[in-house]
């Protein structure tokens, strides 16, 4: 039996994968050099602002076309937070990242889809 991420009200199938849960670090760094040639090293720490990207993949994390249709709505609140629970528990406070694309596409494109046809999605969320 599958479990499911929520996203407010919203039910997600947990094969909706977390695709970029790694590739964010809390730590800033940048680097520079003086005029002597000094490597100068600034660092601190990130305390929001971390992508959370839900994705399908090619042979499964697909959702009904309904889902799709309360994501997008969902993403027309600007400025809403809402909390996503993962299917493993972890919680995060988050928001429609509307800077990046939210994609939508039919497994089986038709001209007559339903509420129920399944779509493959990459959602764009960011911690706030």
């Amino acid at each position: 039996m599958l479990r499911n991420h929520t996203l407010g009200a919203i039910q997600i199938p947990e094969d909706v994968w977390w695709s970029d849960e790694f590739a964010w670090s809390a730590v800033e760094q940048s680097t520079e050099y003086s005029l002597t040639g000094a490597l100068i090293v600034h660092v601190g720490l990130r305390s929001s602002g971390r992508q959370i990207t839900l994705a399908s993949n090619p042979n499964g994390g697909w959702v009904e076309r309904s889902v799709v249709l309360a994501l997008q709505a969902q993403r027309a609140m600007p400025d809403e937070r809402f909390i996503l629970t993962l299917a493993d528990g972890r919680q995060f406070i988050v928001m429609h990242d509307n800077a990046r694309a939210f994609d939508a596409a039919p497994v089986r494109p038709a001209c007559d889809l339903t509420a129920a046809s399944n779509y493959r999605i990459t959602l764009p969320l960011i911690e706030v």
